[in-house]
């Protein structure tokens, strides 16, 4: 798979939920986009990423 535009083994099929935890991100706290297509967040525990994938994951940042 390509995350944020690097390439990465997947060491199995993962939903996007279980790669967010496992990199240690709040699902709250980000935005994700598979493909081109954005994830709703209530679908990150549903939405199973495959080898070859491009993800894209976007953290929010508060500022002012």
């Amino acid at each position: 798979m390509f995350l944020n535009g690097k390439e990465t083994d997947l060491e199995k099929s993962l939903t996007i939920q279980e790669l967010l935890k496992k990199m240690q991100i709040k699902p709250e706290m980000v935005a994700c986009e598979v493909n081109l297509k954005i994830i709703k967040r209530s679908e990150f525990n549903q939405f199973t990423i495959s080898e070859g994938d491009h993800i894209e994951i976007l953290q929010m940042i508060g500022g002012g």
